[in-house]
């Protein structure tokens, strides 16, 4: 009996050394995984020299007391060779800005929706011309905004087709935000689509106002990725929010992505501020585009609603540079984040004067589903690849993804709509390029 007991003893004894043996061995593995991931610029073509003028241009923002701190990754084929980490993520504090912190992505959202609409398009749940009102009756009855009466009362016309699903996804379908001084601005001031208690409430609000345009025939940046997040909801049958944990942020390991901030984590939730006379003050709450991040929204927004970390949106930003596939997680197909990232404007909307901020749809300059595309980088007077997509948030983070030269970055802020939030992304694309001096590498 005793030798049976010594026996399974041993045996369990085996076990469980072979379970520790096994356990550090996979962190082993990790712990490699993760240090072959940051390699030297020079190894992919970049010199190490030249990125000091990318650290200078955050770095002088900061000495200049325009922003309070930020975070930069740098990648290129699928390594990250340039990681940095700027100034404080709460100045009254002196709170350092770290890795782990979280920020407010607000309109950087979108590309992520985005991306859950790819994959419930390869799920066959939609196609690019189809109307909208197929999925979403209540839009049967959209009707035109065509100038005012003699009494100043808006002129309302059938549309010459129904907006198209692609249309909605490229902002050219007609709606709005309603932040402009328009007559359909006003209205959608008054009916406050975005205040909607849920998503089926701000449909019932949205059925009832005009589009700017006829459909296809300009661009507005709107509410359309709002729109594609009652599509989401639809589709799956699932909430939003669930639907992007289940199906990209669990899967590409985006851990503190979501659509607010809990508890636990609010001390590292970076403070929102923008430029008042000059200088850096808090954004009050307000100013924030009213959004709680304490506790789930019940109307989550698909065009400005997510938080995460730098290294949780450069997971996503990286999937799209491979193609659809990150550490071994597909998540879309190579065709589909092609077709995401191709423009998808016609001649004469991107010649029509078109934009927001500077991100000008010209000759070049386009926009796809849910990102902005620079399809000839000469023409739009851009150093990025052809096919080039990006996109940036109202706080000023921003990212792009550059499938020709294989680049992928992305920038962490929070400074509300500055002034300087559109030239700060554009003087790094010229700060990273500047620094490529080897793109066959």
């Amino acid at each position: 009996m005793k030798s049976v007991r010594s026996a399974l003893v041993l045996g369990m004894s085996a076990v469980l050394l072979g379970m520790a043996i096994s356990a550090a061995a996979q962190t082993a593995s990790r712990k490699m995984a993760a240090a072959a991931a940051t390699v030297k610029p020079e190894s992919v073509g970049f010199s190490s020299d030249r990125l000091e003028n990318l650290h200078k241009l955050i770095q002088d923002e900061i000495d200049q007391k325009q922003l309070a701190g930020a975070i930069t990754i740098l990648a290129r084929h699928g390594k990250i060779i340039d990681y940095r980490v700027y100034g404080e993520r709460d100045m009254e504090s002196h709170t350092p800005m770290t890795k782990d912190t979280i920020f407010r992505d607000y309109s950087m959202t979108k590309p992520v929706t985005g991306v859950a609409m790819m994959i419930l398009y390869e799920q066959g749940k939609w196609l690019p011309n189809e109307p909208i009102a197929k999925y979403i009756p209540e839009f049967k009855d959209l009707k035109v905004f065509s100038g005012v009466d003699k009494e100043g009362k808006p002129i309302l016309v059938a549309p010459d087709h129904p907006p198209t699903m692609r249309e909605l996804m490229s902002h050219s379908a007609g709606f709005s935000y309603g932040g402009g001084n328009t007559v359909v601005d006003a209205m959608y001031k008054e009916a406050k689509p975005l205040q909607s208690a849920n998503l089926q409430e701000m449909i019932d609000k949205l059925a009832k106002l005009p589009l700017n345009y006829q459909p296809g025939k300009g661009w507005t940046y709107s509410l359309s990725m709002d729109v594609e997040a009652y599509l989401v909801e639809k589709f799956s049958g699932q909430s939003l929010p669930d639907f992007m944990r289940d199906h990209i942020f669990t899967p590409l390991g985006m851990k503190d992505a979501g659509f607010f901030v809990p508890q636990e984590k609010q001390s590292r939730f970076a403070t929102d501020y923008r430029i008042v006379d000059g200088k850096l003050v808090v954004a009050p709450i307000s100013a924030q585009l009213g959004l709680d991040y304490t506790k789930q929204p019940t109307m989550p927004s698909g065009g400005g609603g997510l938080v995460s970390t730098g290294e949780d949106y450069y997971r996503l930003a990286q999937m799209l540079g491979n193609g659809g596939e990150f550490e071994g997680k597909r998540i879309l197909a190579p065709s589909s984040v092609k077709l995401m990232g191709s423009n998808h404007l016609s001649a004469e909307v991107i010649n029509g004067n078109f934009g927001i901020g500077m991100h000008q749809m010209r000759p070049g300059f386009g926009y796809g589903y849910n990102v902005a595309v620079v399809y000839d980088p000469p023409e739009a007077n851009e150093p990025v690849g052809k096919g080039t997509f990006f996109w940036d948030g109202a706080a000023g983070t921003w990212f792009w993804v550059d499938p020709t030269n294989d680049i992928v970055f992305v920038g962490m802020i929070q400074r509300m709509t500055a002034p300087d939030n559109h030239p700060l992304l554009y003087r790094s694309h010229a700060a990273v390029y500047g620094a490529l001096v080897d793109p066959g590498k």
